[in-house]
């Protein structure tokens, strides 16, 4: 599996259990299950979600699905 593949299926895990829409950056980081803390790594890369949060804008809002989410994130990294 690629880095890519392997942080958004780790990102998705995380946001699981979640309420969507999502409508802010704040609920976005409630959301996962550490807060901003929540990590996911594959290989060197390791990011938290508060570092992923740093690479949305206002307008990515609201998520309707972690899938959304996740592929914004991963998006925005260049992975």
């Amino acid at each position: 599996m690629s880095v890519r593949e392997t942080i958004k299926n780790q990102i998705i895990g995380a946001l699981k259990g979640a309420n969507f829409p999502i409508g802010s950056p704040e609920a976005l980081l409630a959301a996962f299950p550490q807060g901003a803390e929540t990590t996911c790594q594959a290989g060197d890369l390791k990011m938290s979600a508060g570092e992923a949060a740093k690479l949305l804008t206002p307008d990515d809002f609201p998520f309707r699905s972690a899938e959304q989410v996740a592929e914004t994130i991963v998006s925005r990294a260049g992975l």
